[in-house]
């Protein structure tokens, strides 16, 4: 390790937390499409984890399945991208000046386990690359700490 690596290890971080009325400050996206209903443990644009949770009065469970209702993966995906997404903004923008994310790829995506009415979905987001406007993020959508869906995501901020 580096002395530059060693000292950006002594920094002290400050985790933040991002609540729904500033989610929603952040994207366009709204019910039924909004996919996240906070962030915590927020590190800047490095890392933090989005929380969803799951009900059955979703209008997608209406037709996925109705007998036995299973949270669509594309979905999931779309709640790392957003949980990303929000982040990015939070970490560039100061108050008041909307930008727009857009998200570019999904690869590695792998669908674990079912998620159902009643689960809580935790998006755990680790940034793999930044280059300027653009993001790359590994996620792992967990519920109750195992993993469910996996993928690496990357989005790109946009002046609106």
């Amino acid at each position: 390790m580096t002395d530059l690596e060693a000292k950006a290890d002594e920094t002290p971080r400050t985790l933040s937390a991002i609540d729904i009325h500033t989610i929603m400050a952040y994207l366009p996206h709204r019910y039924p499409f909004l996919l996240v209903d906070r962030i915590e443990e927020i590190d800047g644009d490095r890392s933090g984890v989005g929380i969803k949770n799951v009900t059955f009065n979703e209008p997608h469970f209406q037709g996925h399945f109705p007998q036995s209702p299973v949270m669509p993966g594309v979905l999931l995906i779309e709640g790392m991208a957003q949980t990303a997404g929000a982040m990015c903004v939070s970490a560039r923008v100061a108050p008041g000046s909307p930008r727009i994310v857009y998200f570019m790829t999904i690869d590695k995506a792998k669908f674990r386990k079912p998620v159902v009415p009643g689960d809580v979905v935790r998006y755990h987001m680790t940034q793999i690359k930044k280059r300027g406007n653009m993001w790359w993020f590994r996620g792992e959508a967990k519920v109750e700490g195992k993993i469910v869906c996996e993928a690496e995501v990357s989005a790109m901020l946009v002046h609106d």
